[in-house]
C-alpha cells in the first residue's frame, strides 16, 4: 500500500549483454516498460555512435512510410490489427527495406506515368476546345452582314474575298491562357504591338484539373490576328511570358474538322490508359495499406532499440554491450525473466549479467498507476513530478479534484450528461481501445474517463447537499 502514496524504490544496475543478444534483450525490456537506460555516451556526437547507420536506415523507412501515407490520404483506409506486432529481428529489417523500396519505386513510376498521361489529356482537351471555339469564331465572322466591315477591319480580318484583302493577307495565333491573366495579356499585346493586332477570346465551358497540383483551373481560348513576321515573334514572346499554351490551328475549316475528329479519338484512347494506370496505382496502395500500420509500429520499435543501444558502451573486444539501467526493486524478477527471454529469442547461450551499482545519484521518480489512477496521476504530473520517494498527492486528488469541481460546477443536468458520457466510455472501454484512435482530443477524454465519471457523480451530489443545508 506504501507504493500508492509514495514513488517506487528504484535500483541502479550494470547490465552486461552479448552483442548478438543485445538487440533482443533491449526489445524485451522495452515491451516490459519498466526500465530507464542511462546514456553512457553523453559526450559522444550523435553521428559518431555505434549504431548511427541503423538509425539512418530506420529514418529512411519512416520517410517511405510517410510518402505512402500521404498518397493514401482519405481514399484508402489503413488496416489496423487487433494486436501490436512483435519487434522484428535485425534480419527482418532487410526484408522490410526491400519490400518498401520496391513499393516506393513502383508507386513513383505509376505517379509519374499518371501525371504525364494527365498532362497529355489536358493538352488534348485544350486543343479540342480551341478547335471548336476557333471554328465557331470563323463561322460567326463569315456570316456577318456586308455593311459590318469598315474600311479598316475588312482587310484586317481577311474575311472578305477582295483583291485588297488578298494583298494584305494576315496570319493568326491561337492558344489557351489562364482566365486571371487575360486582361494584362490583352493590355500588353495592345501596347507592344501598337494596336496592330486583333484579339478575340472566349471562356472555356469545362473547368480543367492541373495534373501536378490537382487543383481546378479555369482557362480562356484566344486567337490573335497579325500581319508580318516581326509581330509574330513579339506575340510568341508575350505568350511565353504569360505561360500561354499556343497550339497549331489549320486555316481551312475542313482541316480543322479532321483534326478535331483525330483529337476526340486520342482523348478516348487516353481515357482508357489513364483508367488502367489509376487501377494499378490503387492496387499498389491497397497492398501497402494492408501492412502499413504494422510496418509503422515495427520501424518505430527498431529505431527505439537502436537509440537505446547507442546509449550503451561496447567493450574493447567488441563482444559485450555494457548498459546501466534504473528499474523498480519490486520488478527485479520480471526484468530477469525478460532478459532471459531475449537471450533465448536471439539464440545466444550466454546469460545476461546484472550487478548492483552503489551511487549517490538521485534516482528517477516512478509512480505505478492503473487505468483508474492514470488520469489523476497525469493531472499531478502536469504541475510537476515529485522527488524520489516523496509523497505522491495523486491518491488524494481522487477525492479532492472531483469535490472542488463540484463546488464550482454543481448542476444536476450537466452532471448527468457527464456521468452518462463517462459510463458509456467505461462500459465500452474494450471495444473503444480496440479501435486505436489517433484523434488527440478523443484520446484525452478517454484516458480521463474515470475522472469524468467521478466529476459527474460529485456534480450531481453537490446541489442536493446545498439544498439540505439550506433547509436545515
Amino acid at each position: 500500500m506504501a507504493s500508492v502514496f509514495r514513488s517506487e524504490e528504484m535500483s541502479l544496475m550494470q547490465l552486461f549483454l552479448q552483442v548478438e543478444a543485445a538487440y533482443c534483450c533491449v526489445a524485451e525490456l522495452g515491451d516490459l516498460g519498466l526500465v530507464q537506460f542511462r546514456d553512457l555516451n553523453a559526450n559522444v556526437n550523435s553521428f559518431q555512435r555505434k549504431f548511427v547507420n541503423e538509425v539512418r536506415r530506420c529514418e529512411s523507412l519512416e520517410r517511405i512510410l510517410r510518402f505512402l501515407e500521404n498518397e493514401m490520404e482519405d481514399v484508402v483506409k489503413i488496416v489496423k490489427l487487433e494486436k501490436y506486432p512483435e519487434t522484428p529481428l535485425p534480419r527482418e529489417m532487410i526484408d522490410m527495406e526491400t519490400v518498401l523500396e520496391k513499393l516506393e519505386a513502383e508507386l513513383l513510376e505509376a505517379n509519374q506515368n499518371q501525371q504525364t498521361l494527365k498532362q497529355n489529356f489536358l493538352e488534348l482537351v485544350e486543343l479540342k476546345h480551341l478547335l471548336k471555339k476557333t471554328q465557331d469564331f470563323f463561322e460567326a465572322e463569315t456570316n456577318l452582314p456586308d455593311d459590318f466591315f469598315s474600311e479598316d477591319t475588312s482587310g484586317l480580318l481577311e474575311l472578305r474575298t477582295t483583291p485588297s484583302a488578298a494583298a494584305a493577307k494576315l496570319g493568326f495565333t491561337a492558344g489557351v491562357i489562364k482566365r486571371e491573366r487575360v486582361i494584362p495579356f490583352e493590355r500588353l499585346l495592345w501596347r507592344a504591338c501598337r494596336g496592330n493586332i486583333y484579339l478575340r477570346y472566349t471562356e472555356m465551358d469545362t473547368p480543367l484539373e492541373d495534373p501536378v497540383t490537382r487543383e481546378e483551373v479555369k482557362k480562356n481560348v484566344f486567337i490573335i490576328f497579325y500581319q508580318g513576321e516581326q509581330l509574330k515573334q513579339k506575340i510568341k514572346k508575350i505568350c511565353d511570358g504569360f505561360r500561354a499554351t499556343v497550339y497549331p490551328c489549320p486555316e481551312s475549316a475542313t482541316e480543322r474538322r479532321e483534326m478535331l475528329d483525330g483529337v476526340n479519338t486520342r482523348i478516348e484512347d487516353l481515357n482508357t490508359v489513364i483508367t488502367q494506370t489509376e487501377s494499378h496505382r490503387q492496387r499498389l496502395l491497397h497492398e501497402a495499406a494492408a501492412n502499413m500500420w504494422a510496418w509503422e509500429i515495427k520501424v518505430k520499435k527498431i529505431k527505439a532499440i537502436y537509440h537505446i543501444l547507442n546509449c550503451c558502451n561496447i567493450d574493447v573486444t567488441q563482444q559485450c554491450v555494457i548498459a546501466e539501467i534504473w528499474f523498480p526493486v519490486a520488478d527485479a524478477g520480471r526484468i530477469k525473466r525478460a532478459l532471459h527471454q531475449g537471450m533465448e529469442r536471439s539464440g545466444s547461450t550466454i546469460t545476461p549479467i546484472l550487478t548492483t551499482i552503489h551511487t549517490r545519484m538521485a534516482p528517477p521518480t516512478f509512480n505505478r498507476t492503473n487505468k483508474f489512477t492514470a488520469g489523476f496521476q497525469n493531472i499531478v504530473d502536469a504541475y510537476g513530478v515529485g522527488n524520489y520517494r516523496e509523497m505522491n498527492p495523486a491518491p488524494y486528488t481522487i477525492i479532492t479534484f472531483p469535490f472542488l469541481f463540484a463546488v464550482m460546477f454543481g448542476d444536476c443536468g450537466h452532471g448527468a450528461v457527464m456521468l452518462g458520457f463517462a459510463l458509456w466510455m467505461v462500459i465500452n472501454e474494450e471495444s473503444l481501445l480496440a479501435q486505436k484512435s489517433t484523434n488527440e482530443i478523443w484520446n484525452t477524454f478517454f484516458s480521463g474517463r474515470y475522472l469524468i465519471l467521478l466529476m459527474g457523480i460529485f456534480s450531481m451530489q453537490s446541489p442536493w447537499e446545498q439544498a439540505c443545508l439550506f433547509r436545515y
